[in-house]
């Protein structure tokens, strides 16, 4: 039977619609450690695997321009529809009109299984979502605390400030290291803010109100603020850390006794020492225990003419069983609770499940503000001078200077 023309004219269209190829979508991610990213081009790739509508296409580009790119390609109207973003700078891309809200795109249930490090919040809307988070802690070796003979800090009594002074005393009497405590004074990226102002949260000072995010005078230059920078020029001069170390190699080859680091480095460090390692709280010096929150996130931009494509690969990456994939790198970790359980190194009993537990107890986010960038600039340049024997009152003084004029400059960053 001769079949008629129209049925094969739509029978070739519909061939051709069956075996079209993939809608190609783009994304941009910074290039960390080899480990991390290629842990993340997997999660990509295994989404693109899972589908066939889209085929997510991603671009690497070095982490010390990679926001300055995102802001030009911005300018330009060059953005892809997807980015990687650090959570700190959520608030000013949402603020510039970057990103777009993810609420109302993602299904409810998925932003309820995150906890708070694992979305990007600003006026009360998520614009990122993250399904991995880190943690800080004090690395050092069991075999170290039991020749100095002192008290094993736990989550619950971490070491106050009289007695991390006098562990460090402790260490340095030894003799055996170059110093007793190393704080990666050298590293000038995002390190400081995310790391150093969590300890000065600790004695009572803070980078802004939070009550408003608008108010700096009289909290980072507070009296509290001060006594920290006093304390780190005291760290210096009385030789327990380097204010300019030429890598972080110390502790792992032995000349550190005591780091001061992120759950990253976990794997570096566990293959050195094996089972003496020992990791621990950060202390509390007066104000409870702090450490960073926050890590990198991803987010859909504004100008991405496929939102159900983003909508569905951050729905695939949220998911508990992709975050206890990526959290096949240890010292990085779900921030969905149901993923932990999915895991040999978080769960209840796993090796590392005491990373999520300090994360949990102790973390907290860097101000969500437009102003954060300007405020972590600022901040890093008192610290650097602060290290450089600038009295702290002075530098702190500059700072608060700095950010007053940014917020002036950007009307308030059209805060209410």
């Amino acid at each position: 039977m001769k079949l008629p023309v129209w049925w094969l004219v739509g029978l070739s269209f519909f061939s051709d619609v069956l075996m079209a190829a993939p809608q190609e979508i783009s994304l941009w991610r910074h290039m960390s450690s080899e480990t991390v990213v290629r842990n993340s081009l997997a999660a990509i790739q295994r989404f693109n695997d899972s589908q066939n509508k889209w085929r997510v296409v991603p671009d690497l580009i070095p982490e010390a321009s990679y926001t300055l790119s995102i802001r030009a390609a911005a300018q330009a109207e060059l953005l892809p529809c997807i980015i990687a973003i650090d959570q700190p700078l959520v608030p000013n891309f949402a603020w510039r009109g970057f990103l777009h809200p993810l609420d109302g795109l993602l299904d409810d249930k998925v932003l309820a299984s995150l906890n708070t490090t694992g979305k990007g919040v600003y006026n009360g809307r998520v614009y990122s979502v993250g399904g991995a988070e880190v943690a800080l802690a004090l690395f050092t070796t069991k075999s170290l605390l039991e020749k100095i003979s002192v008290r094993y800090p736990t989550i619950d009594r971490p070491w106050n400030k009289t007695e991390f002074m006098a562990v460090l005393d402790a260490v340095k009497a030894t003799g055996d290291y170059q110093y007793p405590l190393d704080m990666r004074a050298q590293d000038v990226t995002e390190w400081i803010p995310y790391a150093w102002a969590p300890l000065m949260l600790s004695w009572g000072a803070d980078l802004i109100d939070r009550s408003d995010f608008m108010t700096v005078e009289g909290v980072l230059n507070s009296p509290e603020a001060i006594q920290f920078g006093l304390w780190i020029q005291s760290l210096v001069q009385d030789k327990y850390i380097n204010a300019y170390p030429q890598n972080d190699n110390g502790f792992v080859n032995g000349d550190i006794g005591i780091q001061y680091g992120g759950s990253w480095s976990l794997t570096s460090y566990y293959n050195r020492f094996k089972e003496d390692l020992a990791v621990l709280p950060v202390p509390d010096f007066g104000h409870g225990a702090r450490i960073g929150g926050g890590s990198w996130h991803w987010a859909m931009t504004e100008s991405c003419s496929y939102p159900e494509a983003a909508k569905d690969l951050l729905t695939f990456l949220m998911t508990a069983e992709e975050q206890a994939a990526v959290s096949k790198v240890i010292g990085i970790f779900p921030t969905n609770a149901n993923a932990l359980e999915l895991t040999d190194s978080y769960s209840e009993e796993g090796r590392w499940r005491m990373l999520f537990d300090f994360s949990k107890r102790f973390s907290i986010l860097r101000p969500e503000t437009p102003a954060y960038a300007v405020i972590s600039s600022s901040y890093k340049k008192a610290i650097s001078d602060i290290l450089n024997d600038m009295p702290p009152k002075l530098a702190f003084d500059i700072a608060v200077e700095n950010i007053k004029v940014a917020f002036e400059r950007n009307q308030n960053y059209g805060a209410r």
